[in-house]
């Protein structure tokens, strides 16, 4: 997808990896804060991708959305086998970055920082928790704005009014919750129109709104997170996660792809 974005960045000094054809930004935590600190002026605009074994497996079989996860500012690792992978090749600094790990670390720091943050996706619901759980938890957060897209296409009308509405408050981090691909393809639909840095995080919108737990700890550390999510939802992600880790472990780990 092709659009005018004129970055203003150097894209090429973000170290990647390449794995299944996209490439995962060879990060950690760290490294990530300090580049988004330094250059936030520059980078609104701009998209991230949050990727996983999910989304690479996805983007390997699909061109089309492997662009997509190539055309944006990165793509961070936040499954954790893409950094264990990584680091294999020569990576050594490689680290899982998730998104729900991401947006915390900004959470904390926004009320000193003066961040503002907007959130597209999700229910009202969700979106009516999330308000009142980061106010209760981050004290001094400003939140500019949410929106709850319809289940169904949006006109090209309703398109630029959301564009528009999300510009006017000038927000700094624009979080879009709509799930793999579909969010993956709304931020390079909008990349160069958002007045934001958009970030795609799933889930995360449910963590921080407590409609749902993240796994333990030492199960994060452990890449086992996956698992975690299984047992709290079988039906959706059994499937999934059988199909698709079946594939990274022969294209990525057993291949070399």
């Amino acid at each position: 997808m092709k659009n005018n974005y004129q970055r203003k960045v150097k894209k090429e000094l973000i170290p990647t990896c390449n794995i299944m054809g996209v490439n995962i930004a060879a990060i950690n935590m760290e490294w990530l804060l300090n580049y988004l600190d330094k250059n936030l002026s520059e980078i609104k605009g701009d998209y991230i991708c949050v990727s996983n074994v999910h989304t690479t497996v996805t983007s390997y079989e699909h061109p089309y959305y492997c662009a997509i996860q190539n055309d944006g500012l990165m793509a961070i690792p936040d499954g954790g086998p893409l950094s264990s992978v990584g680091r294999k090749r020569g990576c050594e600094k490689m680290e899982r970055t998730t998104g729900p790990s991401l947006m915390g670390e900004i959470f904390n720091i926004s009320a000193e920082k003066g961040y503002r943050h907007y959130f597209y996706g999700s229910t009202e619901e969700t979106l009516e928790l999330l308000y009142k759980k980061l106010n209760e938890n981050y004290p001094g957060i400003q939140i500019a704005g949410m929106y709850s897209p319809p289940f169904r296409p949006m006109t090209e009308e309703e398109d630029q009014a959301i564009v528009e509405r999300i510009n006017e408050v000038k927000p700094d981090f624009v979080w879009i919750g709509l799930g793999a691909p579909k969010q993956e393809k709304w931020m390079a639909e909008h990349q160069g129109k958002i007045n934001g840095l958009m970030l795609g995080v799933g889930a995360g919108f449910d963590y921080y709104a407590e409609n749902i737990k993240r796994a333990p700890e030492w199960m994060q550390k452990s890449n086992l997170e996956w698992l975690y999510r299984l047992i709290q939802d079988p039906k959706r992600l059994f499937k999934r996660y059988l199909i698709t880790n079946t594939k990274f472990i022969w294209n990525a780990v057993v291949r070399g792809k």
